[in-house]
């Protein structure tokens, strides 16, 4: 068998794939560790979702699994060490929702700039426009250059901060930001948004360092994993109410339970994960997957094991062309 699915594709992707390659498409397994392990013998490709999770045992039962799929930007449930190590390219395209999640955090900052109110020189309760405003981006990912590009056309002026792009980089200038240290950012903020891609030596990075010195009032939205912050840093300015309000697309588990920081924090809100989902990123991202799968058992010689090629590169990446193939 060449490919097995195990989360739901468009129905024209699916037949595309099938016309070329032998498929199955088996979205139980999902619930099923066991049955997809023992299922994995002989199979080439793999999509499967973000609940399920591909480490170095799993892959032990997979041994001649060249790719392994995802729709989602993401990739918390796959073991990319392990996937290179055994030679199995991690396919998805970080272009694919970068639309809905700028889409999503221009949506999360407009409704807390209306809905948190704040003192005027005249003494009333009143909203804020995006347009003056400065909106700081801490992530130069592809949702990145959408966001720009949408603030700015708000009339927004736009500054950033990623600790892997040097401030000489020609991105900034590309995606028309301005670069900034992130204490800099936070004092100048009148909204934050963090699409910063997690790595662990990024774990509580916006903390007790950078969020105090927030400019006052300023609001936050963030679509990137929550272990960038620190949780008692992020409660503290939430609670004095120097930061007006902030907006999460998930939080860990547990994080809002009783004894925690964050809980009973009621300027914090929380949406679960739904900034990269629209109907129209799922259909790009699943051409895009496809696509990729169906470039790699198509080619006539197998890459050598240690050639695995990551599709999420540290670097930013212009958004590119997922167009569905003909």
């Amino acid at each position: 068998m060449d490919v097995l699915i195990v989360e739901p594709l468009e129905p024209e992707v699916m037949q595309w794939l099938g016309e070329r390659h032998s498929v199955r498409y088996s979205p139980e397994l999902a619930r099923d560790p066991r049955a997809l392990r023992q299922a994995l013998f002989n199979v080439r490709a793999l999509v499967i979702p973000p609940s399920v999770a591909l480490d170095a045992q799993v892959l032990h039962y997979a041994p001649v699994l060249r790719a392994v799929g995802r729709l989602s930007s993401g990739a918390e449930n796959i073991d990319l060490d392990a996937c290179g190590r055994a030679g199995v390219e991690v396919v998805r395209s970080v272009t694919a929702s970068a639309v809905a999640e700028a889409e999503f955090m221009v949506g999360a900052l407009l409704a807390m700039f209306r809905r948190v109110p704040v003192l005027s020189p005249e003494g009333l309760l009143v909203g804020r426009e995006l347009g003056g405003a400065t909106i700081g981006l801490v992530g130069m990912v592809p949702a990145a250059r959408s966001l720009a590009q949408l603030l700015t056309a708000f009339g927004s002026r736009v500054i950033g901060y990623d600790p892997a792009v040097h401030a000489s980089d020609n991105v900034w200038s590309r995606w028309r930001v301005e670069p900034v240290a992130l204490r800099e950012l936070m004092e100048q903020s009148d909204g934050v948004c963090v699409q910063l891609t997690y790595f662990t030596r990024y774990q509580g990075l916006i903390g007790e360092r950078f969020l105090p010195h927030c400019k006052p009032n300023q609001v936050l939205v963030s679509i990137a994993h929550s272990s960038l912050f620190d949780e008692a840093a992020l409660a503290d300015v939430l609670a004095t109410g120097r930061m007006a309000a902030a907006w999460f697309d998930s939080l860990e588990p547990g994080a809002l339970d009783a004894g925690r920081p964050l809980a009973e924090i009621d300027t914090l809100q929380v949406t679960p994960r739904v900034a990269a989902t629209t109907r129209e990123s799922r259909v790009r991202a699943a051409w895009a997957v496809a696509r990729r799968i169906d470039e790699l058992l198509s080619a006539e010689s197998t890459p050598q094991r240690g050639e695995f090629r990551s599709t999420a590169p540290d670097v930013p990446l212009d958004l590119e062309d997922d167009a569905k193939p003909g």
